[in-house]
């Protein structure tokens, strides 16, 4: 049975609840788990747990909320560190692959519910959003989301796969940077793309 590294503390409940969510997900995945387990994990009744949510899937949502606002704090930290705003935007490219090969399970529980009524901040599509709008490239946040999401998927699906560690950071490099590259040579305006995301702006 999972155990939590920190004990639940009377007045913390909520988030012992996500912890022990987030670690259920980790081991099982995110639909191999229970609201009445995750109640077990903190050693509390699963009356207690619906005092802060509503249902299993009320929990599920609020750990993807939560997670999403750690990959968005991820990536905005990361580009802070460049001045330049293409380095800016690689090292959003590189975090956000990283993420999804480090903790995968977690990443994916991320990006697979949708709960229009909650902000999310930051989120990763605003951090990106505002750096591309520095190259007059905001239009176009989707298509690098694509070419992002889709080599951190299949990294972390295992259908993509590299000797080196170290390689992961300059694919997403190449990647981001060609990207950017095909983007210069067409200037806007894009088609525009609705997310669920966009649709509760």
């Amino acid at each position: 049975m999972l155990r939590l590294a920190v004990p639940y503390h009377h007045g913390d409940l909520r988030v012992a609840l996500l912890d022990a969510a987030e670690e259920l997900v980790r081991s099982r995945g995110v639909d191999g788990w229970s609201l009445r387990e995750a109640s077990a994990q903190v050693g509390v009744s699963p009356s207690a747990a619906y005092h802060h949510f509503a249902s299993r899937d009320a929990l599920v949502r609020a750990l993807s909320h939560r997670i999403l606002s750690r990959i968005g704090t991820a990536v905005r930290d990361a580009s802070a560190a460049f001045d330049d705003p293409g380095s800016r935007i690689v090292a959003i490219g590189q975090t956000y692959v990283r993420f999804a090969l480090d903790d995968p399970a977690v990443w994916r529980l991320a990006f697979g519910v949708d709960d229009p009524e909650a902000p999310i901040s930051p989120h990763p599509h605003d951090i990106l959003a505002a750096e591309l709008d520095r190259l007059d490239l905001g239009g176009a946040v989707f298509l690098l989301w694509a070419a992002m999401h889709g080599l951190a998927a299949l990294l972390a699906d295992g259908l993509l796969r590299f000797d080196d560690p170290a390689a992961v950071d300059v694919e997403a490099d190449r990647l981001v940077r060609a990207v950017l590259s095909g983007l210069a040579g067409q200037p806007g305006p894009w088609p525009t793309v609705r997310s669920a995301y966009t649709d509760r702006q």
